[in-house]
């Protein structure tokens, strides 16, 4: 699974959706006037909000293009599954739709619920450049139908995230500290030193009850999401019920007993037997547990972009105190090369949009060097408005604003009225998704989209606990660094490999296996005992293997060498 919710389609038969409509797309018959406000419906399978875009980002897109943007977000709505059929199957999933490449981008397309932009696309000077993913996203179309998501200029093999990678085990690193930095020779050993910093930390400053871990099912799809995440920290990420290394050296069934999956649901089991997982896991979404982490009620994270994110305020780190990256012995992380041919998802035009012509040129913005630094995802966070949130000074660098300093690292601050008011937070994008990586260089200044790679913000960006963590990894000045010095980084070159939609056959066996694998996975981290967890893992492996599992896993392991494949190929293209 991708760090993002897939949002996972239900079984449409192509004769279902050829019935809508023919592939050619139309327009509603009326027309709204240039001057009239556009609310459109984004269908957006990324999005971590639902209802209409507010702040700042929305004055900027009100102002540009007279646009309000209403989100329809899945994993807000819950049972996403049936949101996208639902809206599928009526013929109108959006005006602008946020999904998967592969097979939701086939079904949209044979329904006819995807604008034709060929026209359109003629006039798309900025993401007109990164022609060859768009060629790529749309080949065997006879149209353009949709735009990738994540392009970029940049070597396949080079990772893609930026001073931080996309995983990784995070801990309240001032805690760690007081605990004399214990070695952590494998993630297993973490468990006692959380243990150690949770008894010394019980509750937060305002009375809250502090857990080591707190979890989510918002995002869970093949697997529990929470639980793929330790196999991404040993150079791993799925494929379907595969767990493919990004070197293509190993693969793994999720359900064999001695997989890095089962592993996680043991290490998961272990922490709640010590006390370690928040009994609300079960019940809470996304933004519940992000609130938790940034009240200080949770010790560790799998994502920079999330315990960092809520925690590290300029506040905390002055105190010394946040999330930095621990010091495994044994990890090879898993990286995203950089994806010559876009990532994971695209951009499409609905076909019965009022005003495709303003939505293209609204798209096209967002691949431009204002738009790119304005929109934002959770993974890839970018400097926002230049005069707002940051400048070029008299050395013709750019640097964070004194306002950039306080929204960015602290969260709350209150944008002046004339860019929207309200809280910079707030009012951030809420599309959350990255059109180009944060990481390549922007034309209009020659310097990268992503502030913290700025020299400026870097020189900046001391405080006591950096100062502490550096001292203590090897002088290392930022994640990355330690990393590659450390050489525990295990990079999957950026191939833009989608598998292939499922047969209906499959896509039934899928959907019912799926649903055996994550209710039992979440019973297995709260079983009462040893005998219990491991007669729920037997049952779960009977179950899934009754209903079918192996034809399954027969598909998403020729589609993990598949993927391998192409990874090879394209990092052998372009080391000529």
């Amino acid at each position: 699974m991708s760090l993002k919710k897939k949002i996972v389609a239900g079984l449409l038969g192509v004769s279902l959706l050829v019935s809508m409509s023919a592939c050619g797309s139309e327009k509603k018959e009326s027309k709204p006037d240039k001057d009239e406000l556009l609310t459109i419906d984004v269908y957006d399978g990324l999005a971590n909000y639902m209802g209409i875009q507010k702040g700042w980002f929305a004055e900027v897109v009100k102002e540009k293009f007279n646009i309000e943007l209403n989100i329809i977000a899945p994993n807000v709505a819950g049972n996403g599954d049936t949101l996208y059929q639902t809206r599928t199957a009526a013929g109108d999933l959006g005006d602008l739709i946020i999904v998967d490449n592969g097979k939701q981008y086939n079904e949209l397309v044979q329904g006819g619920l995807l604008y034709d932009a060929t026209d359109l696309y003629k006039d798309m000077k900025n993401v007109s450049k990164y022609d060859a993913a768009v060629q790529h996203l749309n080949d065997g179309s006879e149209g353009i139908y949709g735009f990738p998501t994540s392009v970029s200029s940049l070597s396949p093999t080079t990772p893609s995230e930026g001073l931080d990678l996309n995983f990784g085990a995070y801990i309240r690193w001032d805690l760690y500290s007081k605990e004399n930095y214990p070695e952590i020779k494998t993630i297993e050993d973490l468990l006692p030193t959380l243990k150690k910093m949770q008894d010394a930390n019980p509750t937060t400053e305002s009375g809250k009850k502090v857990h080591a871990f707190s979890l989510f099912s918002d995002w869970d799809g093949n697997m529990m999401a929470m639980a793929k995440q330790l196999s991404n920290l040993y150079g791993y990420d799925e494929v379907g019920f595969a767990l493919a290394k990004a070197d293509g050296s190993d693969y793994q069934s999720i359900i064999d007993s001695d997989s890095e999956y089962t592993r996680a649901l043991k290490f998961y089991y272990a922490a709640n037997q010590m006390g370690l997982v928040d009994p609300e896991s079960t019940t809470q979404n996304y933004d519940t547990m992000y609130s938790k982490y940034q009240d200080g009620q949770v010790l560790f994270s799998w994502w920079p972009w999330l315990g960092q994110a809520a925690y590290n305020t300029t506040t905390n780190l002055d105190k010394g105190q946040g999330f930095m990256l621990a010091p495994i012995k044994d990890q090879k992380i898993y990286s995203f090369g950089a994806e010559v041919y876009g990532g994971k998802q695209f951009i499409g035009i609905g076909s019965k949009a009022k005003d495709p012509e303003r939505l293209a040129k609204f798209v096209d913005w967002l691949y431009s060097p204002e738009g790119a630094l304005a929109n934002t995802s959770q993974t890839q966070g970018s400097a926002g408005i230049e005069g707002l949130t940051w400048e070029m000074n008299k050395d013709g660098l750019p640097e964070l604003t004194d306002f950039g300093k306080e929204a960015l690292f602290g969260g709350e601050a209150t944008v002046p009225k004339e860019y929207g008011g309200g809280s910079y937070k707030d009012g951030v994008s809420a599309l959350n998704v990255t059109t180009i990586l944060g990481i390549d260089v922007n034309p209009d200044n020659g310097f990268s989209y992503n502030y913290t790679l700025w020299e400026t913000y870097q020189k900046e960006n001391t405080n006591p606990l950096k100062e502490d963590w550096s001292k203590k990894m090897d002088g290392a000045e930022t994640t990355l660094d330690y990393l590659e010095k450390t050489n525990q980084i295990e990079v999957a070159p950026g191939a833009s490999y989608v598998a292939p939609e499922d047969s209906s056959e499959i896509s039934v066996l899928r959907n019912q296996i799926k649903s055996t694998i994550v209710e039992y996975s979440w019973k297995m981290v709260f079983a009462k005992d040893e005998n219990e967890f491991n007669k729920l893992l037997k049952e779960m492996q009977d179950t899934a293997n009754g209903l079918g599992y192996d034809q399954v896993f027969e598909v998403d392991m020729a589609n993990a060498k598949d993927q391998n494949d192409q990874r090879v190929a394209v990092a052998k293209e372009f080391a000529k």
